[in-house]
Formats: C-alpha cells, sequence, structure tokens
C-alpha cells in the first residue's frame, strides 16, 4: 500500500509578521539545518531537505505569499494547471491537445486531468526554450555591433517626449 498523500495543502501568511520575521532572521543567520524541539523537548535533526524547503516557505510567507504544499503526483484540473502556469485554461487546453503537456482522462469521466510534475516539465522546458533564445538574441546584437555605442537615454527620451506631444 502507497503511503504517498495526494492531499494539497495551501497556507496564507500570518496577519501578525513578527514571528516570521523572527524566524527568517534566525535562518539567515544558520548555514545548515538545525533541529525541531518537540514540546516534550525531544530534539529531532531536521534533514537537509526539509530544512531548504523551510527556508523557501518563509522567504515566500514574509513577502506575503500563499504556500501550497502537493506530492507531484497531484493531478490537477484544467483551471487549476492553467492558473499555476499563468495562462488561460483555452490556451492551456491547445497545449495540451497539441501533445505539450501530458494529460488523461478519467474512466467515468470527460473531464482532463494533468499531473502536476507534468505541469512543472512543461514550464522548465518552456524556461530553457527562452534562456536559449534570449542567449541567441544576445550573441546577435552583440555581433551586429549593437552594444559598442553608449545609447543617449536622455536624447531619446527628448525625442519619445516630442512625439508623443506632436
Amino acid at each position: 500500500m502507497s503511503t504517498e498523500t495526494t492531499e494539497t495543502t495551501t497556507v496564507l501568511p500570518p496577519a501578525d509578521m513578527d514571528a516570521m520575521l523572527d524566524l527568517s532572521r534566525f535562518l539567515a543567520h544558520v548555514a545548515e539545518p538545525a533541529a525541531l524541539l518537540g514540546p516534550d523537548g525531544q530534539t529531532v535533526p531536521l534533514p537537509m531537505e526539509a530544512y531548504r524547503i523551510l527556508v523557501k516557505v518563509v522567504e515566500s510567507m514574509r513577502a506575503g505569499k500563499a504556500i501550497t504544499v502537493a506530492p507531484l503526483d497531484q493531478r490537477l484540473t484544467t483551471q487549476e494547471a492553467a492558473d499555476f502556469l499563468g495562462i488561460s485554461r483555452p490556451t492551456l487546453v491547445k497545449l495540451l491537445e497539441q501533445g505539450e503537456i501530458a494529460y488523461e482522462r478519467p474512466a467515468a469521466g470527460r473531464h482532463r486531468r494533468v499531473r502536476l510534475a507534468d505541469v512543472l516539465d512543461f514550464q522548465s522546458r518552456k524556461r530553457e526554450v527562452r534562456r536559449t533564445t534570449l542567449d541567441q538574441m544576445t550573441a546577435d546584437a552583440v555581433e551586429a555591433g549593437l552594444y559598442d555605442e553608449v545609447p543617449n537615454y536622455s536624447e531619446a527620451l527628448r525625442s519619445a517626449r516630442k512625439h508623443r506631444a506632436s
């Protein structure tokens, strides 16, 4: 029997950020995992993986962001996957139909489900394509000598204002 959970947990940042700020300061001065102290005084070492997640959670919550913890095998609705990627649901459906993101349809249902791992994989692939494209554009600009001249920003601003006024 599998012990993996498919439950998703979302936590909003606390209304009173003082404790989060104290924890953030503490973690900023700790280079490696500490230990957890239980109410009975028992201490348990904090594994590095849990420590890294804790640091990211605290940083995000301190910035006022909600945190969601979900297993990679979590299945998302098309709307949840679209929201996660920051795109519209119709755009996501097109990506599914083009084979960009794997999906499944439950036997009894007509609604698609997308695994979180597949959404993350798509996001990673797209990020790499953007990075490669930007690197190529930068190399092309260097080769064309576009970085050789120092731009005259004040002249460009003056010209833009003049154009807008007319």
